[in-house]
Formats: structure tokens, sequence, C-alpha cells
């Protein structure tokens, strides 16, 4: 079954998810326009959608966060983003973690470097709304009211299915993550990043605590389970990127099945076999959420980044991408629904679980407490 057909109506309640180096050398709005655009809550507070793009133009650039180019679609939407308005994005530390995007926006504040907008996971969202501005896209009442803050401080955006993706023209088949303890995968497995900090790691523990016979409240067979691998000397802690798979040194990583697509596409291209798979009992999905820097520096801009994801031709860019949109069953509907970018949605083996809200927290506590102890 596609990942289409099972995630529909998920509610928010779900996952985990500096100095920064961008740098002021666009023309600036004047200091009243910048207040008006900084309190604005959807784009009629402009005069319209038209008057938001001239101020955005005004600022002339946007500082984002933690947004790989070969994430959901990244790349090709910060380039449209570009290319369409004429505002140069400022792509900072696009490897952050959730938990380092907040930390970025604290540093940074009140300095053109911070970040304009944010993508987090939804256990750093819940806990950072302080940061966030409140904004209705125009869209708005096309997005299910259980993926969002009614006052508009975050979205859900997107989201996908944890998966295992691997180098079988090195290592052959897996077909279990019970394999993974053979010392032919000496320090080469890992999640993608730290579990009480980012995401994806966070969820590709609770995939493999599901597989190992865990639940949302019982975590511990997936801490035996890291442990298990930090043991057998197959576990990797470093930040999984692009790179460190390219280089080889990550050759089994736990992540978002649309990262595992822009791995696979970008590695056949070297003569890499990068199969993927999502373990039977193991189906996790969880969406992603979109924020405005209540501080953002660049407050036109930020509010028509919201309006250019928001809209049916980011929606089709994350699907191609493999990450289901929000807003796919309203493109559905109104006919707006690119078919062959449905295609890029991943099959799921059986019925997908999510936390609730407060499992999601309780685990992000125990994970905080207890991961380092485990496998360090």
């Amino acid at each position: 079954m596609r990942l289409n057909k099972l995630a529909r109506g998920i509610t928010v309640a779900a996952v985990l998810g500096l100095a920064l180096t961008a740098c002021s050398d666009s023309p600036q709005a004047n200091e009243a326009d910048n207040t008006k655009a900084a309190t604005a809550t959807s784009a009629a507070d402009f005069g319209g959608l038209d008057a938001l793009i001239e101020a955005a133009k005004a600022e002339g650039q946007i500082n984002v966060i933690a947004l790989p180019d070969d994430w959901a679609n990244y790349g090709a939407i910060k380039k449209g983003f570009e290319d369409k308005y004429g505002i140069k994005v400022n792509s900072i530390l696009p490897d952050a973690s959730s938990k380092e995007e907040i930390q970025a926006a604290e540093a940074n504040k009140g300095t053109d470097q911070a970040p304009d907008v944010f993508d987090l996971g939804t256990a750093v969202t819940l806990e950072s709304t302080a940061y966030f501005a409140p904004y209705k896209v125009e869209g708005w009442d096309k997005i299910p009211t259980e993926n969002k803050e009614e006052t508009g401080l975050w979205v859900n955006d997107y989201t996908g299915v944890m998966a295992v993706g691997y180098n079988a023209t090195k290592y052959g088949e897996i077909t279990s993550l019970d394999q993974l303890t053979d010392s032919k995968f000496a320090g080469s497995v890992a999640v993608n990043g730290k579990p009480a900090e980012a995401g994806a790691a966070f969820n590709g523990f609770l995939m493999a605590n599901r597989v190992a016979g865990g639940t949302f409240s019982d975590l511990q067979p997936g801490l035996d389970y890291f442990k298990k691998l930090a043991d057998a000397g197959t576990l990797n802690l470093k930040d999984v990127t692009a790179g460190t798979i390219d280089a080889g040194e990550h050759g089994v990583v736990f992540d978002w099945s649309y990262n595992q697509l822009s791995t696979q596409k970008r590695l056949a291209e070297k003569g890499v076999d990068w199969q993927v798979f999502v373990p039977e009992g193991g189906e996790i999905v969880s969406y992603y959420n979109q924020a405005i820097n209540v501080d953002a520096p660049n407050p036109a801009a930020a509010r028509l980044w919201q309006e250019y994801v928001f809209s049916p031709e980011v929606q089709n860019q994350w699907l191609a991408g493999g990450a289901q949109p929000v807003m796919f069953d309203a493109l559905e509907a109104d006919g707006t629904l690119d078919p062959e970018a449905a295609k890029a949605l991943p099959e799921v083996p059986g019925e997908p679980a999510t936390p609730t809200q407060e499992e999601a927290a309780k685990a992000n506590e125990f994970l905080a407490a207890e991961w380092d102890n485990a496998v360090s």
C-alpha cells in the first residue's frame, strides 16, 4: 500500500525533530515596513499577496536553516523560490537538527543572521512556540484542522515513513535489523542524528524499538537493541550526511523514505546499489512543521516563503521528492495533484504508527537521559 493511503489524518503528535554564516548584502525595507511585516498574520495585512511579494522583494533575501538540498527535494524548492521571486536564499547549516535550529535563533536573536523560518520535528516545535510568529497562508482552509495550530504558529508540512537504506553493492541483501550486529557492518550503521534532538533519529529509534518488541510507552527494547549494536562495534554515532554516505562511512542508515530516495538516485550515478526496506512491524510515520521566527530579520520574505511552500507548486515538489505533503487530499480534490510525482511515494508493508504528544514527550525525556549511557 502506498504511503498516501496511510498517512492521511495523522496529527502533529509525532516526533522530535550556532553561529550562522549568512550576512546581509541586499537592501532592507525601512523600519516602519519591517514592523508591519513582523506583525502580519496573513497576506491581507499587506494588502494582498502581490503587496507581500513586493515587500519581500524589497528585503531581498531569506535565511533558511536545516534544509539539505537532498532532503525532500529542498534543493529544487530553494532554487524555485529564488527564480520565481528574485530573492536570495541563504541556506544556513543544512545538516542542523531541530534543536540546533532553535539554538541558532536564540544565539542570533536581533541580528540579520537569525533564521527567518523553521522546519522542525514536532516535539521541538511544541516546546518552542515562543519563538514563532502566527501566520495563516492563503490556502489555510485547505489544511486539515488536526495538522495546524489554530492561530498559525506552526503547520504540518510533509511526512514520510522511516526506512532502512543500505549499500547492497558492499553488503548484499539485508532483510532484518538483527543482521546488523554482524562484524561486516563494523562502524557503518547509523540513525540520522541524536534521538533526543533530531526528528529523523528519534523516529529511527522508534522503528527499531517496535521491531524489537517495544511500544511507545516501553522504550527499553529499542535501547537494548542499539546497545547491542554499540557492543558489536557496528553503530556509528557520527551525524549522517550525503558526504558521509558517499564516502562509505555510513553504509546502513535509518532515515526517512524521502531521504533514502534521494540517496538511492545519487549513488546510482556512481554505480552503487543503495537498497531500501521498511522492516515489518516498524512502520513509523511523522510530520515535520513549518514556522516563522518571531524575530525574523526578513519578516516579509519569511511570510512569502510560507505562501510558497503551501502552494500546489511546492506541495507537488515535496511529493516528487518522495514526501507526502499535508495538502495531498486538497490537491487531489482540486485536480492539482501531480500523478507522476505521486509515484515517488513509498510502498508501506503494514499499518504505520505515530506516538501521541504525551508519548513523544516522555520518549524524548527517556532518550535524553538514557541514550548516551547506552551507546557510548
